[in-house]
């Protein structure tokens, strides 16, 4: 898996302050979408065992409390991406308890594969469905159209 950007403090990617991935892969491919560079699954960075120990280090730094990690980007659920994003939020739930996990993702909730499903188990809230332009509120709260579904899980 590959990875655009992390934020080690991020106020804008869910609630509190929370540490941000954007991976790299996305097939929605999504009109009017603000991320296009990280569409593409071999652009950004690779993600490495030192890079989720990062993300697990941060997200235990007492110096600066973190409510917890999103995932976005790309999709953490393109099905290239599931293997490291799996291992990455197993990793959160053991090393860091109490921190949530938020993912968004086009993939609609009863569209996921088994795999997909794993992690979507392990992680507290879902924000499904692709981006639709001609749906665009900005008055939403973390999400960009008004398809779009935040399914709190856990």
């Amino acid at each position: 898996m590959n990875y655009h950007q992390y934020y080690p403090i991020d106020v804008v990617n869910g609630p509190g302050t929370r540490c941000t991935l954007f991976v790299s892969g996305c097939v929605h491919e999504c009109p009017g979408c603000y991320n296009k560079s990280t569409w593409r699954l071999n652009s950004g960075l690779a993600f490495t065992p030192e890079m989720q120990e990062r993300i697990i280090a941060d997200l235990n730094d007492t110096r600066v409390k973190r409510q917890g990690l999103s995932l976005s980007g790309g999709d953490p659920l393109h099905p290239q991406n599931v293997p490291d994003i799996l291992r990455l939020v197993q990793h959160v739930r053991t090393e860091c308890p109490g921190k949530d996990i938020w993912v968004w993702s086009g993939y609609k909730m009863d569209e996921l594969n088994d795999v997909q499903r794993e992690v979507v188990e392990l992680i507290n809230v879902l924000v499904d469905g692709k981006f639709v332009q001609d749906l665009k509120d900005p008055a939403l709260i973390w999400r960009g159209s008004s398809n779009q579904v935040i399914h709190h899980l856990r």
